[in-house]
Protein backbone atom coordinates (compact mmCIF):
# COMPACT_ATOMS: atom_id res chain seq x y z
CA UNK A 1 0.00 0.00 0.00
CA UNK A 2 2.66 2.52 -0.90
CA UNK A 3 2.02 6.29 -0.87
CA UNK A 4 -1.29 5.32 1.33
CA UNK A 5 -0.51 6.67 5.27
CA UNK A 6 -3.13 7.14 7.92
CA UNK A 7 -4.22 10.44 6.97
CA UNK A 8 -5.04 9.16 3.79
CA UNK A 9 -7.14 6.15 5.15
CA UNK A 10 -9.10 8.36 7.12
CA UNK A 11 -10.06 10.66 4.38
CA UNK A 12 -11.02 7.30 2.79
CA UNK A 13 -12.86 6.08 5.77
CA UNK A 14 -14.53 9.78 5.72
CA UNK A 15 -15.50 9.19 1.66
CA UNK A 16 -16.59 6.18 2.19
CA UNK A 17 -18.80 6.92 5.28
CA UNK A 18 -20.49 10.28 2.98
CA UNK A 19 -21.38 8.30 0.13
CA UNK A 20 -23.36 5.98 2.78
CA UNK A 21 -25.65 9.25 3.48
CA UNK A 22 -23.61 10.46 6.75
CA UNK A 23 -22.85 14.14 7.37
CA UNK A 24 -18.66 14.90 7.71
CA UNK A 25 -17.75 17.31 9.97
CA UNK A 26 -13.64 17.63 10.97
CA UNK A 27 -13.46 17.78 14.82
CA UNK A 28 -12.00 20.86 15.25
CA UNK A 29 -14.39 22.77 13.35
CA UNK A 30 -17.27 21.71 15.30
CA UNK A 31 -15.44 21.77 19.07
CA UNK A 32 -16.35 25.11 21.23
CA UNK A 33 -13.79 27.15 19.53
CA UNK A 34 -13.95 26.08 16.03
CA UNK A 35 -15.83 27.68 12.98
CA UNK A 36 -19.18 25.67 13.17
CA UNK A 37 -19.11 25.48 16.59
CA UNK A 38 -21.62 21.99 18.09
CA UNK A 39 -19.95 21.56 21.35
CA UNK A 40 -20.28 23.59 25.34
CA UNK A 41 -17.71 26.00 25.67
CA UNK A 42 -17.97 25.38 29.46
CA UNK A 43 -17.21 21.61 28.89
CA UNK A 44 -13.66 22.13 27.64
CA UNK A 45 -13.79 19.46 25.51
CA UNK A 46 -15.19 16.74 28.06
CA UNK A 47 -18.29 16.88 26.71
CA UNK A 48 -18.90 13.44 23.96
CA UNK A 49 -22.79 14.03 23.04
CA UNK A 50 -23.36 16.99 20.67
CA UNK A 51 -26.62 17.92 22.60
CA UNK A 52 -28.07 20.02 19.89
CA UNK A 53 -28.22 17.72 17.13
CA UNK A 54 -29.58 15.11 20.38
CA UNK A 55 -32.71 17.52 21.30
CA UNK A 56 -33.94 18.31 17.48
CA UNK A 57 -33.50 14.66 16.95
CA UNK A 58 -35.57 14.11 20.00
CA UNK A 59 -38.13 16.13 19.23
CA UNK A 60 -38.59 15.36 15.73
CA UNK A 61 -38.77 11.66 16.28
CA UNK A 62 -41.32 12.32 19.64
CA UNK A 63 -43.38 15.17 18.62
CA UNK A 64 -46.13 14.21 20.97
CA UNK A 65 -44.07 15.00 23.81
CA UNK A 66 -43.60 18.11 25.21
CA UNK A 67 -40.14 19.79 25.68
CA UNK A 68 -39.71 19.25 30.01
CA UNK A 69 -40.11 15.43 29.21
CA UNK A 70 -37.40 16.14 26.38
CA UNK A 71 -35.11 17.69 28.46
CA UNK A 72 -35.80 15.23 30.87
CA UNK A 73 -34.42 12.25 28.45
CA UNK A 74 -31.42 14.04 27.72
CA UNK A 75 -30.67 14.62 31.42
CA UNK A 76 -31.11 10.58 31.85
CA UNK A 77 -29.21 10.04 28.73
CA UNK A 78 -26.46 12.09 29.78
CA UNK A 79 -25.68 11.26 33.58
CA UNK A 80 -24.91 7.80 33.77
CA UNK A 81 -25.41 6.72 36.98
CA UNK A 82 -22.94 4.01 37.95
CA UNK A 83 -18.85 3.89 38.55
CA UNK A 84 -18.68 1.04 36.02
CA UNK A 85 -18.22 1.85 32.30
CA UNK A 86 -19.61 -1.56 30.94
CA UNK A 87 -22.88 -1.25 33.26
CA UNK A 88 -23.70 2.48 31.94
CA UNK A 89 -22.64 1.17 28.87
CA UNK A 90 -25.81 -1.86 29.21
CA UNK A 91 -28.41 1.15 30.54
CA UNK A 92 -27.32 3.15 27.99
CA UNK A 93 -28.32 0.37 25.59
CA UNK A 94 -31.51 -0.63 26.44
CA UNK A 95 -32.59 3.10 26.78
CA UNK A 96 -31.54 2.64 22.66
CA UNK A 97 -34.08 -0.45 22.54
CA UNK A 98 -36.94 0.18 24.97
CA UNK A 99 -36.96 3.81 24.73
CA UNK A 100 -36.10 6.21 28.03
CA UNK A 101 -39.52 6.67 31.08
CA UNK A 102 -40.60 10.26 31.40
CA UNK A 103 -43.60 12.01 32.89
CA UNK A 104 -44.90 15.34 32.77
CA UNK A 105 -47.35 17.40 33.56
CA UNK A 106 -50.72 17.52 31.96
CA UNK A 107 -54.54 18.38 33.00
CA UNK A 108 -54.14 18.08 36.21
CA UNK A 109 -52.58 14.85 36.40
CA UNK A 110 -49.24 13.54 35.11
CA UNK A 111 -49.13 11.82 32.29
CA UNK A 112 -45.93 9.27 31.44
CA UNK A 113 -44.48 8.03 28.29
CA UNK A 114 -41.65 6.80 26.43
CA UNK A 115 -38.46 8.75 23.93
CA UNK A 116 -37.09 6.94 21.59
CA UNK A 117 -33.54 8.18 20.64
CA UNK A 118 -33.79 6.32 17.05
CA UNK A 119 -36.71 6.09 14.10
CA UNK A 120 -36.13 2.76 13.11
CA UNK A 121 -38.91 2.67 10.64
CA UNK A 122 -37.68 5.68 8.72
CA UNK A 123 -33.65 5.86 8.82
CA UNK A 124 -33.45 9.11 6.96
CA UNK A 125 -35.16 10.51 9.93
CA UNK A 126 -32.16 10.10 12.13
CA UNK A 127 -29.19 12.59 12.26
CA UNK A 128 -26.41 10.76 10.80
CA UNK A 129 -22.77 12.37 11.21
CA UNK A 130 -19.01 11.14 11.10
CA UNK A 131 -16.57 13.41 12.42
CA UNK A 132 -12.89 12.72 12.48
CA UNK A 133 -10.11 13.74 15.07
CA UNK A 134 -12.61 14.10 18.12
CA UNK A 135 -10.96 15.17 20.99
CA UNK A 136 -11.43 14.41 24.51
CA UNK A 137 -10.80 15.48 27.50
CA UNK A 138 -11.14 13.86 30.57
CA UNK A 139 -8.91 13.40 34.02
CA UNK A 140 -6.68 15.99 32.18
CA UNK A 141 -5.87 12.79 29.39
CA UNK A 142 -6.50 14.41 26.11
CA UNK A 143 -7.13 12.01 23.39
CA UNK A 144 -8.50 11.90 19.90
CA UNK A 145 -10.39 9.33 18.21
CA UNK A 146 -9.78 8.87 14.68
CA UNK A 147 -13.27 8.69 13.48
CA UNK A 148 -16.23 8.64 15.33
CA UNK A 149 -20.23 8.04 13.92
CA UNK A 150 -22.87 9.87 15.96
CA UNK A 151 -26.15 9.02 15.14
CA UNK A 152 -28.64 11.76 16.86
CA UNK A 153 -25.74 13.17 18.59
CA UNK A 154 -24.66 10.32 20.23
CA UNK A 155 -21.17 8.20 19.86
CA UNK A 156 -22.05 4.84 18.61
CA UNK A 157 -19.24 3.59 17.16
CA UNK A 158 -15.80 4.24 16.81
CA UNK A 159 -13.00 3.55 14.15
CA UNK A 160 -9.26 3.45 14.92
CA UNK A 161 -6.83 3.71 12.17
CA UNK A 162 -3.33 3.16 11.86
CA UNK A 163 -0.70 3.91 9.20
CA UNK A 164 -0.63 1.22 6.39
CA UNK A 165 2.68 2.02 5.72
CA UNK A 166 4.49 1.40 8.78
CA UNK A 167 4.79 -2.75 9.13
CA UNK A 168 5.10 -1.85 13.07
CA UNK A 169 1.54 0.31 13.22
CA UNK A 170 0.07 -2.91 13.12
CA UNK A 171 -3.65 -3.86 13.79
CA UNK A 172 -3.41 -5.39 16.92
CA UNK A 173 -1.72 -1.62 17.41
CA UNK A 174 -5.52 -0.25 16.85
CA UNK A 175 -6.95 -2.52 19.26
CA UNK A 176 -4.65 -1.38 22.49
CA UNK A 177 -5.05 2.27 21.43
CA UNK A 178 -9.16 1.93 21.87
CA UNK A 179 -8.42 0.19 25.07
CA UNK A 180 -5.85 3.11 26.11
CA UNK A 181 -9.14 4.99 25.30
CA UNK A 182 -11.39 3.06 27.53
CA UNK A 183 -9.73 3.51 30.19
CA UNK A 184 -8.75 7.20 30.10
CA UNK A 185 -11.61 8.74 28.48
CA UNK A 186 -14.56 6.33 29.77
CA UNK A 187 -17.59 8.91 29.09
CA UNK A 188 -17.05 8.63 25.15
CA UNK A 189 -17.61 4.49 25.59
CA UNK A 190 -20.85 5.26 27.83
CA UNK A 191 -22.62 4.99 24.58
CA UNK A 192 -20.46 2.76 22.36
CA UNK A 193 -22.27 0.22 20.21
CA UNK A 194 -20.07 -1.07 18.20
CA UNK A 195 -15.78 -0.02 17.65
CA UNK A 196 -13.75 -1.03 14.69
CA UNK A 197 -10.06 -0.94 14.22
CA UNK A 198 -8.27 -1.74 10.42
CA UNK A 199 -4.40 -1.33 9.23
CA UNK A 200 -5.39 -0.49 6.07
CA UNK A 201 -5.42 -4.44 4.60
CA UNK A 202 -7.00 -6.04 7.46
CA UNK A 203 -10.18 -4.53 9.57
CA UNK A 204 -12.43 -6.02 12.40
CA UNK A 205 -15.08 -5.20 14.46
CA UNK A 206 -15.97 -5.68 18.32
CA UNK A 207 -18.18 -4.68 21.07
CA UNK A 208 -16.89 -2.91 24.34
CA UNK A 209 -15.96 -5.71 26.22
CA UNK A 210 -14.74 -7.71 23.28
CA UNK A 211 -11.07 -9.41 23.96
CA UNK A 212 -8.25 -9.10 21.12
CA UNK A 213 -9.58 -12.41 19.66
CA UNK A 214 -13.25 -11.44 19.61
CA UNK A 215 -12.64 -8.47 16.95
CA UNK A 216 -13.79 -10.33 13.87
CA UNK A 217 -14.26 -9.73 10.34
CA UNK A 218 -17.14 -8.91 7.98
CA UNK A 219 -16.99 -10.42 4.60
CA UNK A 220 -19.65 -9.17 2.99
CA UNK A 221 -22.27 -5.93 2.03
CA UNK A 222 -24.80 -7.11 0.73
CA UNK A 223 -25.26 -10.74 2.50
CA UNK A 224 -25.39 -12.48 -0.53
CA UNK A 225 -22.10 -12.28 -1.70
CA UNK A 226 -18.45 -13.05 0.00
CA UNK A 227 -15.55 -11.08 -0.55
CA UNK A 228 -12.94 -12.73 -2.31
CA UNK A 229 -9.52 -12.78 -0.29
CA UNK A 230 -7.31 -9.65 -1.08
CA UNK A 231 -10.29 -7.53 -1.12
CA UNK A 232 -10.28 -4.48 0.73
CA UNK A 233 -11.59 -5.57 4.02
CA UNK A 234 -12.10 -2.12 5.79
CA UNK A 235 -14.27 -1.19 3.01
CA UNK A 236 -16.66 -4.35 2.80
CA UNK A 237 -16.84 -4.27 6.98
CA UNK A 238 -18.20 -0.39 6.51
CA UNK A 239 -20.48 -0.47 4.01
CA UNK A 240 -21.63 -4.11 5.55
CA UNK A 241 -22.28 -2.87 9.22
CA UNK A 242 -22.89 0.98 8.64
CA UNK A 243 -25.04 1.25 5.33
CA UNK A 244 -28.26 2.94 7.26
CA UNK A 245 -30.70 0.27 5.85
CA UNK A 246 -28.85 -2.17 8.17
CA UNK A 247 -26.94 -0.56 11.00
CA UNK A 248 -30.23 0.36 13.47
CA UNK A 249 -31.30 -3.23 12.80
CA UNK A 250 -28.16 -4.40 13.41
CA UNK A 251 -27.97 -2.43 16.87
CA UNK A 252 -31.09 -2.98 18.16
CA UNK A 253 -31.26 -6.84 17.10
CA UNK A 254 -27.94 -8.49 17.24
CA UNK A 255 -26.31 -6.96 20.19
CA UNK A 256 -26.94 -8.44 23.80
CA UNK A 257 -25.38 -8.52 27.31
CA UNK A 258 -24.62 -11.45 29.30
CA UNK A 259 -23.37 -11.93 33.00
CA UNK A 260 -21.82 -14.95 34.01
CA UNK A 261 -23.49 -15.56 37.32
CA UNK A 262 -20.57 -15.76 39.11
CA UNK A 263 -19.78 -13.90 42.24
CA UNK A 264 -17.73 -10.63 40.32
CA UNK A 265 -20.93 -10.75 37.80
CA UNK A 266 -18.77 -10.15 35.00
CA UNK A 267 -20.55 -8.74 32.01
CA UNK A 268 -20.14 -9.31 28.21
CA UNK A 269 -21.33 -6.97 25.51
CA UNK A 270 -21.31 -9.36 22.49
CA UNK A 271 -22.71 -8.82 18.64
CA UNK A 272 -23.75 -11.12 15.81
CA UNK A 273 -21.07 -12.18 13.15
CA UNK A 274 -21.92 -11.75 9.41
CA UNK A 275 -23.27 -14.82 8.95
CA UNK A 276 -25.37 -14.75 12.08
CA UNK A 277 -26.85 -11.49 11.10
CA UNK A 278 -27.53 -12.09 7.29
CA UNK A 279 -28.61 -15.90 8.11
CA UNK A 280 -31.66 -14.80 10.80
CA UNK A 281 -32.45 -11.55 8.00
CA UNK A 282 -32.63 -14.02 5.29
CA UNK A 283 -35.01 -16.80 7.82
CA UNK A 284 -37.14 -13.46 8.56
CA UNK A 285 -37.50 -13.02 4.73
CA UNK A 286 -38.48 -16.63 3.62
CA UNK A 287 -41.28 -16.67 6.86
CA UNK A 288 -42.26 -13.42 5.21
CA UNK A 289 -42.79 -14.82 1.54
CA UNK A 290 -43.72 -18.24 3.04
CA UNK A 291 -46.83 -16.24 5.05
CA UNK A 292 -47.66 -14.11 2.39
CA UNK A 293 -47.84 -17.04 -0.25
CA UNK A 294 -50.43 -18.58 2.36
CA UNK A 295 -52.26 -15.48 1.83
CA UNK A 296 -52.78 -15.51 -1.28
CA UNK A 297 -54.23 -19.07 -1.43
Amino acid sequence: MSGINESTLENTVLTWLENLGYDIEHGPDIAFDGVKPERDPSANYTDVVLIDRLRESLERINPEIPCEAIDEAIRKITRPESPSLIENNQAFHRMLTDGVDVSWMADGGERHDKVWLLNVENSDDNDWLAVNQFTVVENKRERRPDVVLFINGLPLAVVELKNPADEKDTIRHAFNQLQTYKDQIPSLFVYNELLVISDGLQARAGTLTAGWDRFMPWRTVDGKTIAPKGSFELEILLKGIFDRRWFLDYVLNFITFEHDGGNTSTIAKKAAGYHQYHAVNKAVECTLEATAKTGDR
